[in-house]
């Protein structure tokens, strides 16, 4: 072959030659987080009636994880431990109080969007990341590149929709519909406010954090979300009579003084179906917003090269064990929504091994090409992600005020309270936990393995850590400063 013509050959190859030795580009990361979110949801098939089409389709190219749970049931210990990589026993954060950062140990610990940051990332917030009114506004800058609209309810009627609770009714205990605009309300605003973000998005990568605010309460949709589920064919939650028969007394001192309202006043009053009717309604809401942002990453061009992880910081009773609100170590609060979709996820899979929140921060540094992040107590989900049968060794942990911990293996729930009681349940056969096997001499050794998860030191609460603390004194347990009488705790 004449030498004019190879040279030319080599001149054509060339940009092909260079396209290949150029490092691919590093994948954009679309965070959506959903507040107080249970498994109602068409992926996990917590309800039988509820319809979560975009949620659907985000897991159809995705991978779904089954058994995910929270770290702690509360927003900010919740928060706290998925951004930090940390526990609640390692940070000191089991209440709505502090800003972790007030800690000297953790004041210039790298959290997940700094680790982005500092590796090129451009990053953006808006909505409820962080709990509400955190980090404080001077600082941050340090934590995100840009902020958007801050969570909000949005409109709100003149006056409250439900009857007063015992006590009076704490500013976001109510829920329901009255005359008001989708356009109006705080988590329309967050979607918008992302997906124009997405229309323009930065030359380097992003990393894009959308937090919503419903369902949590007050839980006030429009009327074409409320008609989704009309009432005479309304599917309850099931719950049982005697479900806390074999619970400890314990237990009551985790949920107690919370303005979630007691089972037996949402009887009293007539509102069991109104708060499951207004709790799917805004779930359904919420869907629609998470798919008018996934459509401003489609139209974006950007979906092929972005991860999409879908979560919510803890789960919601809405009757089952005889409460309804959050903070239990139960599967119900516990247990919360993980999808992961994009590059380097297999799509249309269900993945049952135990997963934790504060596995996030290294699976997304990975499936990133990041660096380890330093100093975080989760583990990469990437073999999961690339194989949903791949084996796990660890369990997942929940933890609520020190010395409350849930252990969650694929087949069991194991609790240890700080008092010393215990709860074991074979949830694969009794979702519900209606069956306490802690007695029984045949899941000994299933107990003494969970036993062993148990972790074994928590830190003390961080100063300032006011509301919805525990604390045992040499006469007894206390909430604050207010000791508990266990005759209050009767549901």
């Amino acid at each position: 072959m004449p030498r004019t013509v190879l040279a030319c050959l080599a001149v054509l190859a060339l940009p092909a030659l260079l396209a290949a030795a150029e490092p691919a580009p590093k994948p954009n990361v679309l965070f959506i987080a959903i507040d107080d979110l249970n498994d109602w949801i068409g992926p996990l098939g917590g309800h039988p009636q509820v319809k979560t089409p975009n949620v659907d389709r985000l897991a159809a190219r995705g991978t779904v994880f089954t058994n995910a749970h929270c770290q702690a049931p509360l927003c900010n210990s919740s928060r706290t431990s998925l951004m930090t990589g940390l526990r609640p026993g390692t940070t000191g954060v089991y209440a709505l109080q502090p800003w972790f950062r007030t800690s000297e140990k953790l004041r210039d610990h790298v959290t997940l969007p700094q680790h982005f940051k500092a590796n090129g990332y451009h990053t953006f917030t808006t909505g409820k990341i962080y709990h509400g009114g955190y980090p404080p506004r001077p600082q941050r800058k340090a934590e995100f590149d840009e902020w958007g609209p801050g969570a909000g309810v949005g409109a709100k009627p003149e006056k409250k929709l439900i009857p007063p609770t015992p006590g009076g009714n704490h500013p976001l205990m109510d829920w329901g519909t009255f005359p008001h605009r989708d356009e109006d309300k705080g988590d329309w605003k967050v979607a918008s406010w992302a997906a124009e973000k997405l229309k323009s998005p930065p030359d380097e990568p992003f990393f894009l954090a959308c937090g919503f605010f419903l369902p949590h309460v007050p839980c006030y949709v429009t009327q074409e979300w409320y008609d989704m589920y009309p009432e005479e064919t309304l599917v309850l939650p099931p719950m049982r009579a005697d479900d806390r028969d074999d619970v400890p007394d314990f237990s009551w001192y985790l949920y107690w003084k919370l303005p979630e309202p007691r089972l037996s006043w949402l009887k009293k009053t007539n509102q069991v179906k109104n708060l499951t009717r207004s709790y799917l309604a805004s779930v359904s809401f919420v869907d629609s917003q998470v798919g008018r942002v996934l459509d401003a990453l489609e139209a974006s061009g950007k979906a092929d090269n972005t991860i999409v992880v879908l979560w919510s910081d803890h789960g919601w009773h809405l009757g089952e064990k005889g409460i309804t609100g959050k903070n239990t170590v139960w599967d119900r609060s516990a247990r919360v929504p993980l999808i992961f979709a994009g590059p380097g996820v297999a799509k249309g899979a269900k993945c049952s091994k135990p997963a934790e929140l504060l596995d996030m921060y290294p699976t997304l540094s990975e499936l990133c090409g990041l660096p380890e992040p330093p100093r975080v107590e989760g583990h990469s989900l990437v073999p999961q992600l690339e194989d949903a049968t791949a084996e796990r060794k660890w369990p997942a942990i929940t933890t609520h005020n020190p010395r409350n911990h849930g252990i969650r293996t694929e087949r069991f729930r194991y609790i240890h309270y700080a008092d010393g009681s215990e709860e074991l349940y074979d949830v694969a056969n009794d979702p519900n936990e209606w069956t306490n096997l802690v007695d029984d001499a045949e899941h000994a050794a299933v107990l003494k393995e969970h036993r062993a998860w148990v972790p074994k030191h928590d830190v003390e609460p961080l100063p300032g850590s006011k509301s919805r603390l525990l604390v045992k004194k040499p006469d007894g347990w206390y909430w604050e400063n207010r000791k508990i009488d266990p005759a209050e705790l009767e549901d």
